[in-house]
């Protein structure tokens, strides 16, 4: 009898835990490197550097299964650079993401906290610089179209669509945060994407009101805070990319194109020019066209490559960036690799602005600007 009972119960206990299983990960990424670039406010150097191509992080992901095919989830994801050890994303414990939420087999995910915006999570895999085979330093000028998540949404509500036979969809809501100011930094996203045989497709859309506000105070409690790279009255991004792979190969094309009204300028964090880029306060765009490619040689090594041409108009004044990236990786083990990547930019003469490679520490004091980067990473 008493062993029967001693069953019973242990059944139950297991019964329950099998329903209600919980899961927490620690996962990481570090990327360290010595990077060369020709000019730097007319002075070559050699630095070392941390997310060359993806930023160096660690984070927590969690999931308790709640019972017919809904779980809870979490992710809180902390940016650092690992040649000083200091905090990214303006020094936030967690600023390359917090969130929590609810996600179901059948109905999709529904998530709150600092996110990732549709263009990051749509448009970004399609370009060299949403991915593992570029990464920061193949982004689009000033990351103009965040396809290389410069920065994330505050206060975001995000749904994500389960896999409907290869087809996905998106949105994005950011609130302002500000009683009586509504649109006084807010921000709103959405997107789609279709995978079918070797092709993959898709599109996006992000809105951002207000990030800065001429004639008022902004609101720095709003959905972008500081690390957004331009200051506006309104800036509307949007982009669509394809590839398809033919077994070792994959091929792709990508396209943004970024409106600014009431436009100040760009952030000195990302013009890398001391005090930012005076934009003149009206209105500028940004139009980037992306080929890229990436052959993989081995299992354990790959080349990638691309070009970008952008063309910009600010205040009526016309300037065009050409620039080419190379990499090639190869993989010591599942978890690390060691890299050699390349970029060359070339802004045209008579335009007033000197070249800048993204991430790196200065700009030019020219037009023209070579980086070259040897690096580690490694994943955990």
């Amino acid at each position: 009898m008493k062993k029967a009972l001693m069953v019973a119960v242990l059944s139950g206990v297991f019964a329950t835990a099998a329903h209600a299983q919980s899961s927490v990960t620690l996962y990481g990424l570090i990327d360290a490197g010595i990077t060369y670039t020709n000019n730097q406010h007319g002075h070559s150097n050699w630095q070392e550097t941390s997310g060359s191509v993806n930023g160096s992080r660690w984070g927590l992901r969690g999931a308790e299964d709640l019972g017919d095919g809904l779980k809870a989830i979490f992710t809180l994801e902390n940016g650092f650079g690992i040649n000083d050890g200091t905090l990214k994303q303006g020094g936030r414990e967690f600023g390359r993401q917090a969130f929590v939420g609810l996600a179901s087999d059948q109905f999709g995910g529904v998530t709150l906290g600092r996110q990732y915006d549709s263009m990051v999570d749509y448009v970004g895999p399609l370009s060299l610089t949403g991915t593992q085979y570029g990464g920061t330093q193949f982004a689009h000028p000033f990351d103009n179209d965040n396809l290389t998540n410069s920065f994330r949404i505050n206060n975001s509500v995000k749904y994500q669509s389960p896999n409907f036979a290869g087809f996905k969809f998106g949105a994005l809501y950011g609130f302002s945060n500000a009683a009586g100011q509504f649109t006084n930094n807010r921000a709103y996203s959405f997107g789609m994407a279709y995978n079918y045989a070797c092709l993959n497709i898709a599109a996006a859309y992000l809105q951002l009101n207000s990030n800065t506000n001429p004639g008022a105070t902004f609101n720095a409690s709003g959905a972008v805070s500081g690390d957004n790279t331009f200051l506006a009255g309104r800036q509307q991004t949007w982009g669509a990319g394809a590839n398809c792979t033919f077994g070792p190969i994959t091929a792709g094309l990508a396209y943004a194109q970024t409106n600014l009204r009431d436009d100040p300028g760009i952030s000195g964090g990302q013009s890398g020019v001391t005090g930012g880029v005076d934009l003149g306060g009206g209105s500028s765009r940004f139009q980037n066209i992306e080929a890229n490619a990436r052959y993989s040689l081995t299992p354990a090594l790959t080349v990638a490559g691309s070009y970008t041409y952008t063309r910009g108009s600010i205040e009526g004044v016309h300037m065009h960036w050409n620039q080419f990236n190379l990499q090639t990786a190869y993989a010591l083990s599942r978890r690390t690799d060691v890299y050699l990547q390349g970029e060359y930019q070339l802004v045209n003469e008579g335009s007033g602005m000197v070249a800048y490679i993204n991430g790196l520490s200065a700009a030019s004091s020219n037009n023209g600007q070579i980086a070259v980067t040897a690096g580690l990473r490694h994943r955990f």
